[in-house]
């Protein structure tokens, strides 16, 4: 059983750990939240982008909407997902938070 986790070389010195993150979505300073329904056989959900968060910020953002809004929802690839048409009630709050927001598309 070998541990091939170098820690040390005389060539460079102590040599730190190498940490993976996640690339996060660039974002241009503007949440954008959008009504869709394609793809979900007529089901419109509301969805929000343009958020730089850490992880942990989406999960509790999207329990305070889902929670606002009485739905249910989700986070996929950066961007959270409220069932139905909520598009003011977010839009209220996410000016509150201090973000700049835009309706975008139908």
């Amino acid at each position: 059983m070998s541990n091939n986790n170098l820690v040390y070389s005389t060539d460079v010195g102590r040599i730190k750990p190498q940490v993976q993150t996640k690339p996060t979505a660039k974002s241009d300073g503007i949440v954008r939240i959008r009504r869709e329904t394609k793809g979900r056989n007529g089901k419109g959900v509301t969805t929000i982008s343009g958020l730089s968060m850490t992880d942990a910020e989406f999960k509790t953002l999207c329990t305070s909407l889902k929670k606002l809004c009485g739905t249910g929802g989700s986070i996929k690839d950066g961007i959270i997902e409220i069932q139905g048409d909520n598009r003011d009630k977010i839009k209220l709050v996410l000016e509150k938070l201090g973000h700049n927001v835009k309706l975008a598309g139908g």
